[in-house]
């Protein structure tokens, strides 16, 4: 065979050989490609863990936190309750306190009203003991006065008040019909509270 001819086909060795270079190098290729990204990966991984773990940090700090301001509230609250506790019971001894000195108080004028009666019943028998009676009733009012107590005294011919005055009886009478015709007794009230209301008769009009 001639040279041109030989020239004119390639070697199958030549070729198997640079077959195999070219394999080779896209192999390396690929193998650095790879170590790229496992590297990439890596690297992402590492920097979430660290994200995550001071993320967990913070949580467990606050956690701590919390829990330490739990216990705060439960102690004050705890004190609140004491001290509240405290606070009713002086109310209440405070009150009690000045409820026994307010009935000491009118129980020490009312003494002063027996005196006036028992200096009335001493006197003799035909003595007149009208002045005596009326400078005790005097005292005693002014005793309820001092308590806030007014006497429920309505004239004749005043309206009836249901919630002043208990009507007895109806009788005739001058005064006009529905009206308070007499006082049978004498009522009393303190403040706006009746304590006992005052008993009347009241005129038929006829």
């Amino acid at each position: 065979m001639s040279e041109e001819a030989d020239a004119g086909h390639d070697d199958p060795e030549d070729a198997t050989d640079a077959a195999d270079a070219a394999t080779a190098d896209a192999s390396t290729s690929t193998e650095r490609g790879g170590d790229v990204t496992e590297t990439a990966l890596a690297a992402e991984v590492a920097a979430y863990d660290d994200a995550l773990a001071k993320e967990v940090a913070a949580l467990e700090r606050e956690a701590v936190e919390s829990g330490e301001r739990v216990a705060e509230l439960e102690s004050s609250l705890r004190r609140t309750k004491a001290d509240f506790q405290n606070y009713k019971k002086r109310a209440k001894k405070r009150q009690e306190q000045e409820k026994a000195r307010a009935t000491e108080s009118l129980v020490t004028r009312l003494t002063e009203v027996r005196d006036n009666l028992v200096r009335a019943l001493d006197q003799d028998d035909d003595a007149d003991i009208r002045p005596g009676i009326e400078s005790t009733l005097e005292t005693f009012d002014r005793v309820l006065g001092e308590e806030n107590v007014e006497v429920i005294d309505p004239e004749p011919g005043e309206e009836v008040d249901p919630e002043r005055h208990e009507v007895m009886m109806r009788v005739d009478s001058g005064q006009p019909a529905g009206t308070v015709a007499d006082v049978y007794k004498q009522g009393y009230e303190m403040g706006d509270r009746v304590i006992e209301a005052a008993q009347v008769t009241v005129s038929d009009g006829e």
